[in-house]
């Protein structure tokens, strides 16, 4: 598995990421047993980086219960932000929620501390206040997060960049999802920021439809691409997506989220290829400068 420099970090990161949601999606929750082996055959074949949120059901506890006695093996990353919507005392975005929030976390996590943890796709309005910014920061100086990052799309995204404030950046990039190559993979390489791509195998849009992790806007704008590709296999439109997305050298790890562990052997023979060919680049950023609409901003 190849790994890359996580930007001004100490942290050499997996290219294949595993994301926490799909194994805490309810109705569809996994046991710790099977978490344990999906983890342990992820960590057996080189990926080195576990993704999470507060809001993610079950998740952080499902990782904890079960991979916990491995910490040493994996750098975690987590998101805070939401407040009722989890079960904190405050609105979302509240100051007053940061500190409940990591301490929730940590304790579901079985862990002293994460390596990052990202605000979780508020507004640069948000942003601006300046308050939220703080309250991570104190979390990196107290050593409860060793790192602190943005996760979220468009001029959001490029206004956390600019603040210089944060070590890393998670944004959406996949087939139908590419305003962050022209808008902001560049800043955060200028700030030596760690990038992780997000929805990096297009949320599987030409399999599940409807479904929640396939968006409607991803399906029409699909349809509108219409890539020369679209037509073929589900396998095979994954890995375009997926070595489409870690082509970018300012890319670091995509996280792809996975219940099945054999879903996660594909992905990690996907990647094994490495980037696309040039030809094949060139073929999927023409037909988005072609076909892509000024409206289609990156999703959230």
């Amino acid at each position: 598995m190849e790994r890359r420099q996580f930007g001004n970090t100490d942290m050499r990161v997996s290219v294949l990421g595993f994301g926490g949601y799909e194994i805490a999606m309810k109705g569809e929750e996994k046991t710790v047993k099977e978490v344990e082996q999906l983890l342990s055959t992820a960590l057996e074949n080189g990926v080195n980086v576990i993704d999470t949120a507060s809001s993610y059901n079950s998740s952080e506890a499902l990782i904890g219960k079960s991979m916990s006695h491995r910490r040493n093996d994996y750098y975690l990353f987590s998101k805070l932000g939401e407040g009722t919507s989890v079960g904190l005392p405050y609105p979302d975005w509240d100051v007053r929620n940061v500190r409940p929030s990591i301490e929730r976390s940590l304790k579901d996590l079985k862990t002293d501390y994460l390596d990052l943890i990202l605000i979780h796709s508020c507004s640069e309005a948000v942003l601006r206040q300046g308050d939220l910014i703080e309250a991570v920061q104190r979390l990196k100086q107290e050593g409860l997060a060793r790192y602190i990052g943005y996760s979220g799309d468009s001029t959001d995204a490029l206004y956390a960049i600019q603040t210089n404030a944060f070590d890393a950046l998670q944004t959406s990039l996949n087939l139908a999802d590419q305003e962050a190559i022209d808008l902001t993979l560049d800043e955060a390489a200028k700030r030596s920021m760690g990038v992780i791509a997000k929805r990096p195998v297009t949320n599987v849009v030409w399999e599940r439809e409807g479904a929640e992790n396939a968006p409607d806007t991803y399906v029409k704008r699909m349809k509108k691409l219409d890539y020369p590709f679209s037509k073929a296999d589900s396998d095979t439109l994954i890995e375009m997506s997926l070595r489409f997305v870690l082509t970018y050298p300012q890319v670091h790890t995509a996280i792809v989220g996975t219940a099945d562990p054999e879903h996660l052997l594909e992905n990690v023979l996907s990647v094994s290829k490495g980037k696309l060919s040039d030809g094949d680049l060139h073929l999927i950023r023409s037909r988005w400068k072609e076909a892509g609409e000024p409206a289609w901003a990156g999703l959230k």
